[in-house]
């Protein structure tokens, strides 16, 4: 899964949905229009144009999605995150819309410039519908805290190639600890307002953030992930002869500095915090929708997550029919195998047998690491048989760096810059090997590789035919949609040779089907933790270490886990309709190029781009 900068930091910036009924009525009130063809190519120029110079004007907000751009402007800065500087930020874009509606004529734009267009306003609504339950956020949780993210946008994120890269870092260093204390403020007035995540997240957050304060130049053996980070820059500075050794002295002492003046204080105050209030936290964890006003913020979160109106109940009646339906199929692959028992007592054997898991070492890891790579390299050679577009960006698989590790917890994808000069990563947590089954191996690796978010992610990054923002755009129903399609997609191009990689496919898909039952069970129904892992345990073979992390994720997550189904449906569905309305003329690597060519979407707007294909491939 792709984690937006917006969501790590706590904000809700870059989310985005569309509404149907808007889409349409802009078409009635174009219908009248015809705008001669040079008319169309200069209002779009010119509309592009002023995207480059808004987006452009957006950075500026954030140094850090800047850095993940690969630009070193204000490489030494930190976001501000306090809550006056995120109300600046949704008045710049609440006048970027009306400058947009102002001066632009949507009815002279071509096709994609009016996609960008409806796209731009999309992101505002959202963040405006969003700005209304800022004291419903979790801000610190086990999942996507910023208590690790802090550390890892230096460690993996933050290049060192000069010695004022290293400068900039150490500028950074004390810019993370600013942040941290900012979002730590609006944490205190959540847990005033009544919005606690339950006592797992704050055990969660203190443990991550002791570890980034444990070890030189702190208390404790060994050095802090940070401190050792710096030191192994400043080290290849040296190595490349970019300094001497009085520099290297001067930097790491500059380094120490800031970590203990700037870094440990701000940790052992998200710390203290953390302690003292933890006494208030849930140990009974449900969903938000018994906080104030959590019912709304629940149905905003769904909302945003899905990209579409589906009600609570309806999202949770798809769940249940899905995961009816998947359940037949793993009936058929428990018959192919030859086992004799019942469905519960297969998924018994395949959640608990030996051989279906890798030794809990070192080498059993790189075991697992290399037969994802394997796997990879094989979809690999079959990526041009269906599709035109095909990432430049290369791709990697890591283990997750230690002191962001938790047994268990989803393995996921961070992209490269668009220039390719870093590739794409996708990470596995590979602490405790119990929780890593081998049926599920290669249906993973296609997620968050290829075909799934490392191409989808890439192709989008790497678009010259749209404005830069919208390579960067970030809906999680088109995302995670596509991550799951992919995945059936891959047995599609003859994937999945082995009967137990394929049931790992459907455990999988019934995992993102028990997702629509547990996020509105939890978040609508109030079920509790417990009653979600039973419903877990009962519908699928993953091992019971990988439920418990993820239920504790659906819990601090509100909406998220929702999108990945309905995002897949969609997508078949849309491929479906253009195989039935084009029959002969359907072209599998047009269809996909067509899905992936404008980046990510809202569905409907997907909807409305396919639809458009359709018809010019029925016109030629």
């Amino acid at each position: 899964m792709r984690l937006a900068i917006a969501l790590l930091m706590g904000t809700a910036i870059l989310a985005g949905c569309g509404e149907k009924t808007a889409v349409k009525e802009s078409a009635v009130v174009e219908a009248g229009a015809a705008p001669s063809a040079e008319d169309i190519t200069a209002e779009t120029e010119r509309l592009n144009e002023w995207f480059e110079v808004k987006f452009e004007e957006e950075l500026d907000f954030s140094p850090i999605q800047r850095t993940f751009l690969g630009d070193k402007k204000d490489y030494d800065k930190v976001d501000d995150l306090s809550e006056e500087a995120q109300d600046a930020q949704l008045e710049w874009r609440r006048q970027t819309v009306e400058e947009l509606k102002a001066n632009f004529d949507r009815a002279k734009l071509t096709p994609e410039a009016r996609t960008s267009y409806d796209v731009w306003i999309y992101q505002y609504e959202r963040a405006a519908s969003a700005s209304k339950f800022r004291r419903n956020e979790y801000v610190f949780t086990q999942m996507q805290g910023p208590q690790a993210f802090l550390a890892q946008f230096l460690i993996a994120f933050h290049k060192v190639e000069e010695p004022s890269d290293m400068e900039a870092y150490i500028a950074r260093i004390g810019g993370a600890s600013r942040a941290l204390g900012q979002l730590l403020d609006s944490a205190k007035l959540n847990a005033e307002a009544g919005s606690r995540p339950p006592l797992f997240a704050y055990e969660g957050v203190l443990e991550q953030s002791r570890a980034l304060i444990t070890g030189a130049p702190f208390e404790g053996e060994g050095d802090s992930p940070v401190w050792a980070d710096a030191k192994a820059k400043i080290a290849g500075l040296l190595d490349a002869g970019k300094i001497d050794q009085a520099k290297a002295d001067e930097l790491q002492a500059s380094a120490r500095d800031a970590l203990i003046e700037h870094w440990a204080p701000a940790y052992e105050a998200l710390i203290d915090w953390f302690e003292e209030d933890k006494v208030n936290a849930d140990e009974t964890a449900t969903g938000v929708g018994k906080n104030p006003n959590g019912a709304a913020y629940y149905a905003d979160r769904l909302e945003s997550s899905t990209t579409t109106k589906m009600t609570p109940e309806e999202v949770h009646q798809l769940g249940l029919s899905e995961v009816a339906r998947i359940k037949g199929e793993m009936e058929a692959i428990k018959s192919q195998v030859g086992f004799d028992g019942t469905l519960q007592e297969f998924f018994t054997f395949v959640r608990d047998d030996p051989q279906f898991y890798y030794p809990d070492t070192d080498a059993g890891r790189q075991a697992y690491i290399d037969a994802a790579t394997a796997h990879l390299d094989y979809i690999g050679e079959k990526l041009p048989d269906y599709f035109g577009l095909l990432p430049k960006a290369d791709l990697i698989v890591k283990r997750v760096e230690p002191f962001r590790e938790q047994p268990g917890a989803a393995q996921h994808y961070f992209p490269g810059t668009p220039d390719g000069s870093r590739p794409g990563v996708y990470y596995a947590h590979l602490s405790d090997m119990s929780m890593m089954p081998i049926p599920q191996l290669e249906v993973i690796a296609y997620h968050e590789g290829n075909p799934g978010h490392h191409m989808q992610i890439s192709i989008a990054q790497e678009l010259t035919e749209v404005p830069t923002f919208r390579t960067q755009a970030g809906f999680t129903a088109y995302q995670e949609g596509w991550g799951l399609y992919s995945e059936l997609l891959a047995k599609e191009m003859g994937a999945y040779e082995d009967p137990y990689s394929d049931f790992g496919r459907l455990t999988t898909e019934i995992w993102r089907a028990i997702r629509l039952v547990l996020d509105t069970g939890f978040h609508y129904k109030g079920w509790t933790e417990e009653e979600g892992v039973q419903y877990f345990m009962e519908n699928s073979p993953a091992a019971e270490g990988q439920i418990r992390s993820e239920v504790q994720r659906y819990i601090v997550w509100p909406g998220q886990a929702t999108a990945y189904k309905i995002g897949m449906l969609k997508i078949l569905e849309l491929r479906e309709e253009a195989k039935a309305e084009l029959g002969d003329k359907f072209d599998i690597k047009g269809f996909h190029d067509t899905v992936l060519g404008g980046g990510a979407l809202p569905l409907d707007i997907l909807e409305r781009r396919v639809d458009e294909w359709v018809e010019t491939q029925k016109a030629s």
